[in-house]
């Protein structure tokens, strides 16, 4: 017993008072609010981003997956075709694999949908009419892009990112004879969860131009053009969540510095009351 360090007191060596009560009470409420506030940052998962030089997703054979889905209203569908070009040498004229054409406008305009690989090395995938029997004289190029995007679809809620920049974009109004160009930036993007499971996607930044294209022949067939080119850099999101004992550490921390705290403000104004007790009583002798 003599190694005893949290030695007792008496009851009656104790005295209860009613502002002790009070600053008892708001102890108990002020802990339970900085309790709760921990548990609810303790359950939650925090998204921490990093970024790093490296090519994340090695087992994908040096492919990238993209999907497109643009509309023309004023282009029939037997004019739309999709190309694909890039610096290894592919140069693929009117890639038909997974694509699909759906007619709009009473069959004057088309929907174009299509799931198709890149390699990772610059280059460019276009829509245009290239691969039509019969080049028409003067193709509308006026369109709405739904939707771009490369790798897996990832749907984070904590996670904004440019995964789909070009969705929305509209070009109903431009010159039905104009090119447009759209200058890609692809960055690599991995999203680790708390299981450590891996999922590999893309983000990407675009310029867009538009233009009237010319040679010495005349003017030039315009097109959708896509071009692309790989960041060096990775950005990777991970699934982290506050450890068991960093939680218990500050719980710890919450009651003790809360009770020395109160103990500190009860002690003064009890000492502060028994003082002022004491000047009244001399006054009235």
């Amino acid at each position: 017993w003599k190694l005893d360090i949290y030695r007792k007191v008496p009851k009656d060596l104790t005295q209860p008072t009613y502002t002790g009560a009070v600053v008892s009470i708001i102890c108990c409420v002020f802990m339970l609010f900085l309790f709760l506030s921990e548990l609810k940052g303790f359950i939650a998962t925090e998204i921490v981003n990093e970024l790093y030089v490296d090519d994340p997703d090695k087992n994908s054979g040096g492919k990238i997956d993209v999907s497109l889905n643009i509309s023309l209203p004023n282009l029939h569908c037997d004019l739309v075709g999709l190309d694909i070009q890039d610096e290894m040498g592919r140069h693929e004229v009117g890639h038909i694999d997974n694509s699909m054409k759906v007619p709009l406008n009473h069959g004057h305009g088309c929907r174009f949908e299509g799931e198709f690989t890149i390699n990772k090395v610059p280059g460019n995938f276009h829509v245009s009419t290239h691969s039509a029997t019969a080049q028409p004289q003067s193709p509308d190029m006026t369109h709405v892009i739904h939707k771009l995007a490369f790798g897996e679809k990832l749907q984070v809620q904590n996670v904004q990112g440019a995964f789909n920049a070009l969705g929305g974009a509209d070009r109903l109004v431009s010159n039905p004879l104009a090119s447009h160009d759209y200058i890609l930036k692809i960055v690599p993007t991995v999203y680790e969860d708390l299981s450590g499971k891996q999922r590999f996607s893309y983000q990407y930044t675009v310029a867009n131009k538009e233009y009237v294209a010319y040679s010495h022949t005349g003017r030039i067939i315009p097109a959708i053009w896509y071009r692309y080119d790989l960041s060096p850099i990775t950005v990777k999101y991970t699934e982290k969540r506050q450890p068991l004992y960093r939680f218990i550490t500050t719980i710890c921390a919450i009651i003790g510095g809360t009770f020395t705290v109160a103990g500190i403000i009860d002690s003064c104004i009890f000492t502060a009351s028994e003082a002022w007790k004491k000047i009244q009583i001399g006054k009235m002798s």
